[in-house]
């Protein structure tokens, strides 16, 4: 049944940009940036979380977030360049999610702050019916809404279709930064994620 079955939701914030005297729009990432975007494409592969779709903003840095990320996944998925992801809200974010097509099962969203961390929040308020949080995704909630930092990536899970996404619908599987992937040595060490 179409409804039940299994989809992630991978939600990655573009690595960390210059700031140069150019519009905002076309603002380039800085070194780290063009270092951390690679890492978490690495640890997407190594992690299991390789997306059959991508929507994307627009914006420089998000783009070239995508394109030094996309290499390292082993595959090549479907990539849409959306600017309403590049100026929402985290409601109008939640709505670009909603009309992903049903045949999606892992969708990777490129976008920015305060929208993509404010959205992550939102979806890990309540924890998912009959899903027990346990310490490690409580752990994980915790630190990712204390701080998400650029080229972080946040994880959920639910069952349904992607119209139905909601607050209480999903629950985090995992949230990991380059930062922790750097002290790790490893894109597929320090994951802390909890599988269905």
């Amino acid at each position: 049944m179409a409804s039940q079955e299994r989809r992630t939701l991978l939600l990655l914030r573009h690595a960390k940009s210059a700031w140069p005297d150019v519009p905002n729009h076309e603002r380039p990432l800085a070194r780290r940036g063009q270092r951390d975007a690679p890492l978490m494409g690495r640890w997407l592969r190594a992690a299991g979380y390789v997306p059959d779709r991508v929507v994307c903003s627009t914006a420089s840095r998000a783009a070239q977030t995508w394109q030094l990320a996309q290499p390292a996944l082993g595959s090549a998925p479907r990539a849409v360049f959306d600017d309403h992801v590049y100026d929402a809200d985290a409601a109008q974010l939640l709505g670009v999610i909603r009309r992903t097509p049903a045949q999606v099962r892992t969708l990777l969203v490129v976008g920015h702050d305060p929208a993509l961390p404010g959205l992550a929040r939102t979806l890990a308020e309540a924890p998912a019916a009959g899903a027990s949080a346990g310490e490690q995704a409580a752990a994980a909630a915790d630190r990712m809404r204390a701080k998400f930092p650029t080229a972080a990536v946040a994880a959920f899970v639910f069952r349904g279709e992607w119209d139905r996404l909601a607050p209480g619908a999903a629950r985090l599987a995992c949230f990991v930064t380059p930062r922790e992937l750097r002290a790790a040595g490893d894109p597929g060490d320090e994951v802390t994620h909890v599988r269905p």
